[in-house]
């Protein structure tokens, strides 16, 4: 197992990516190369940067990536609500995903927190 992978922020990332695959799959065939291929990109981007980040040989790299992390996760958002405001998106579809962005951004900025500290500890 890679150190990445034990990172509870890095396996919600994941489960918050399979959402969102899962909620566009009901987008608009038109909509494939538009919303769909960035809410996807984007999503997938938040926990392929927590792995990336975890590779880097400092603390201060790795919280980068994570606030690279938290860019994608915004990213998201307001592209969520684009898509409800189009009405690719329920209600209840849009609640889901702001609910998850809101837990794995808290997630994100307390792993960051705790990098900066180290960094600065060092």
């Amino acid at each position: 197992m890679f150190n990445f992978e034990k990172l509870n922020s890095w396996q919600r990332a994941v489960d918050f990516a399979d959402s969102i695959y899962r909620l566009t799959r009901a987008f608009p065939r038109e909509e494939q190369f538009g919303l769909t291929s960035q809410m996807r990109r984007a999503s997938v981007s938040i926990a392929s940067n927590l792995a990336e980040g975890s590779s880097r040989k400092s603390p201060l790299e790795f919280a980068r990536f994570t606030e690279i992390a938290v860019g994608s996760l915004f990213e998201v958002l307001t592209q969520s609500v684009i898509a409800k405001r189009q009405n690719f998106l329920i209600n209840t579809d849009y609640e889901e995903i702001y609910t998850q962005a809101e837990v794995l951004g808290k997630m994100l900025n307390s792993l960051k927190g705790a990098l900066l500290e180290k960094s600065n500890n060092q």
